[in-house]
């Protein structure tokens, strides 16, 4: 009995298990089945990574040019939480990390097109490239370039880091092959949120920023052939003809691909102020785009005559709070890029920049004033930027403008002039702005009153201290070659 008494508690559970037996076999046999998303995304196309490359790239520059870049070149300046300002900067990983983030990006793209024999891809991976390397060397100096992104396929995890001069090499020649694959190979461009796959704009870009580049190390090398040779032949090296072409990311109205600032909490935003050294000048100049860059101060907002007053760079928090009598004497920032962002004139004037017409023309100036290139004029080239950069902006240029004091041409004052505007027309474009004013010195800027920096202006960023662990080999090497790993060593084309 007690034999069949234990036959008998077992059945059910001999049952059960057979129940399950059978109930997963057969779930066995349409297990891949039943468990495969139809929806989902198997095999990575370059149509799915573009999108990503280009709005994570110009996110981060963007983002970086409102917490840093227009902070240093003085378009812009702090009221609260003044570090920055004073040039306390600290731990600057954000810009290497997230632009390492998207060169991963960007090498898989390329990688897929050269698999696939998509020129027009690969063209533009190459464009995209550059500029990204160009940030990333222009903000740190000697960074891994030859060896990174190689971590997956090499197992190469501590990158040498590259002397900027040999970046600057590769950027230029990957523009110049990007310029001749782009139009090469007759795939049609999907996911293209910059250019919408209008491929000759691309290639507009393409030079337009080989001649940055080539402006950027002109005074480390002879650039003057490499810049007549784009400019002699047209139908090969086409070029921006107006702001229609330029490489500046259109925002959205809606979520999640609206203007980055525009989600910005109002307290953050009102941290920045227009800083006195734009907001004189623009006022010295009688120029109407103060009124984009900045508004009224809110004391005199709703006056017959509404005011507007910059805040000196470089205050401490007391000073800065109480410049003028206080907040409500200080202009903000303008509404086009905060709460106005997404408005139909926002989302013209708040966008992602990586290069515009106004700028094109500027270097074109500076290039024909300093007989690197023959052609037009350096008057006609600074003039076509300034209307054009008004433009950029949806702004009336003044009908005397060009005839004022301070902005009319002049051979002798050319690079102060030339600079000057280039400065005002970079406004809230990134990081170039400081590039830019490093390179040239214009326009003449000085460090606030209460900075901690022995009133030296940074010109650049200090190396992410998480190089010092994970890659110190490779990182000592280029601060033995390139100087002291702080703010005021400066980058090798900056050796002037």
């Amino acid at each position: 009995m007690p034999y069949i008494n234990n036959i008998m508690k077992r059945i059910p559970l001999i049952s059960g298990a057979l129940a399950l037996s059978l109930l997963f076999g057969a779930c066995d046999k349409n297990f891949e089945e039943i468990n495969t998303d139809p929806n989902a995304i198997l095999r990575v196309t370059p149509d799915l990574l573009l999108p990503t490359v280009i709005r994570s790239s110009v996110n981060q520059v963007m983002g970086d040019g409102w917490a840093i870049g227009n902070i240093v070149i003085q378009q812009t300046a702090k009221i609260q939480f003044v570090n920055a300002d004073r040039y306390i900067w600290g731990d600057q990983s954000g810009t290497w990390n997230g632009l390492y983030t998207a060169l991963r990006d960007v090498n898989n793209l390329e990688q897929l097109a050269e698999a696939s024999q998509q020129n027009n891809y690969k063209g533009i991976s190459l464009v995209m490239k550059s500029w990204i390397y160009s940030v990333l060397t222009d903000t740190y100096g000697d960074v891994p370039y030859s060896e990174a992104i190689q971590g997956k396929t090499a197992q190469q995890f501590t990158p040498a880091y590259d002397a900027q001069e040999q970046i600057y090499a590769g950027i230029i020649a990957d523009l110049e092959e990007a310029n001749t694959l782009l139009g090469s190979s007759g795939e049609v461009v999907v996911g293209d949120i910059l250019y919408s796959g209008n491929i000759q704009r691309w290639k507009k870009l393409a030079n337009a920023l080989h001649l940055r580049y080539l402006m950027r190390i002109s005074g480390r090398q002879n650039v003057a052939q490499a810049m007549q040779a784009i400019l002699n032949d047209p139908t090969k090296y086409p070029l921006f003809e107006n702001n229609a072409d330029n490489g500046a990311l259109r925002y959205l109205a809606e979520l999640p691909n609206q203007f980055p600032v525009h989600t910005y909490r109002v307290g953050s935003f009102d941290e920045f102020r227009l800083s006195k050294t734009l907001g004189d000048k623009l006022l010295n100049f009688q120029d109407p785009r103060i009124a984009i860059f900045a508004r009224p101060t809110a004391a005199s907002a709703s006056s017959a005559n509404p005011q507007y007053a910059g805040v000196p760079n470089g205050l401490d928090d007391v000073a800065a709070l109480n410049y003028n009598g206080g907040v409500q004497n200080i202009s903000r920032v303008g509404a086009l890029y905060f709460e106005n962002a997404i408005s139909d004139r926002g989302l013209e004037v708040a966008r992602g920049y990586i290069m515009a017409y106004p700028e094109l023309q500027f270097i074109l100036a500076e290039a024909a004033s300093k007989g690197l290139i023959s052609g037009n004029s350096a008057q006609s080239y600074y003039e076509n930027g300034i209307r054009a950069a008004f433009d950029m902006v949806d702004t009336e240029m003044p009908s005397a403008y060009l005839t004022r004091e301070g902005v009319a041409f002049q051979q002798n004052r050319a690079s102060e002039l030339i600079g000057t505007q280039k400065w005002i027309g970079l406004f809230f474009t990134g990081m170039e702005a400081w590039f830019d004013w490093r390179r040239t010195g214009y326009p003449q800027l000085q460090a606030g009153p209460s900075n901690q920096n022995n009133n030296r202006i940074p010109v650049r960023f200090a190396y992410p201290l998480s190089e010092q662990s994970q890659n110190a080999t490779s990182r000592a090497a280029a601060v033995s070659r390139q100087g002291a790993d702080d703010i005021n060593t400066p980058v090798w084309w900056d050796h002037n």
